[in-house]
């Protein structure tokens, strides 16, 4: 039980804070015609997590991001992501307004792959927290540990599609989504120069 309650706070902990990832996840649900449109952005940024905690779990990804050239073009194809991410919420409509311009299916998995798996930042989080935290158990409770983790990641990412949804049901005419993408666009770029930040420095 310890195992499962430390993963869930931890696994919270991590995912609560605004990031470009839950930013999207959200937009989509607010910019699609219906929820279920909307589902591929959150079901591809919970596998993403649920493969990052995995890895996190058994310390790959340290290993991974150890060559310094590879982190290097992690965050190049990042920062070209965001930045072609960013022109393109700015650029589609709210559901309510111009239903037919939003993001396509696989524009959706597309972004979500990369604000997840680009981004090292976010990766490097997952791995010291979720990492070094799962080092404190074995057997079975670090699968328990790993699982609440995962299950806290999923509902996450539901919970935010269906909160999108519903302030686009609040928002009939459209316009304070139309607003929050403006917002969402800029966020995503300023992400992006603070990783060309960290790349420079």
């Amino acid at each position: 039980m310890e195992a499962i309650i430390h993963g869930i706070i931890l696994a919270f902990g991590l995912i609560l804070p605004l990031g470009v990832q839950n930013v999207f996840v959200f937009s989509q649900g607010a910019t699609q015609p219906s929820i279920l449109h909307a589902f591929p952005a959150a079901i591809t940024a919970a596998i993403c997590d649920t493969l990052l905690i995995i890895l996190a779990v058994f310390g790959l990804s340290i290993i991974v991001l150890q060559f310094e050239s590879l982190r290097i073009g992690l965050m190049i194809v990042g920062v070209v992501f965001l930045l072609y991410m960013g022109y393109s919420i700015w650029k589609a409509k709210p559901a309510s307004v111009e239903t037919g311009k939003n993001l396509t299916r696989s524009k959706q998995i597309l972004f979500a792959l990369s604000v997840s798996l680009l981004n090292p930042h976010a990766i490097l989080d997952t791995v010291g927290v979720i990492g070094t935290s799962a080092l404190k158990y074995d057997g079975s409770n670090q699968i328990l540990f790993t699982s609440a983790c995962v299950v806290v990641s999923w509902i996450w990412f539901i919970g935010l599609t269906v909160a999108g949804s519903t302030m686009k049901k609040l928002d009939g005419s459209g316009k304070i989504m139309f607003i929050f993408n403006k917002f969402s666009s800029i966020f995503i770029w300023c992400t992006a120069i603070y990783l060309v930040y960290g790349l420079l420095k």
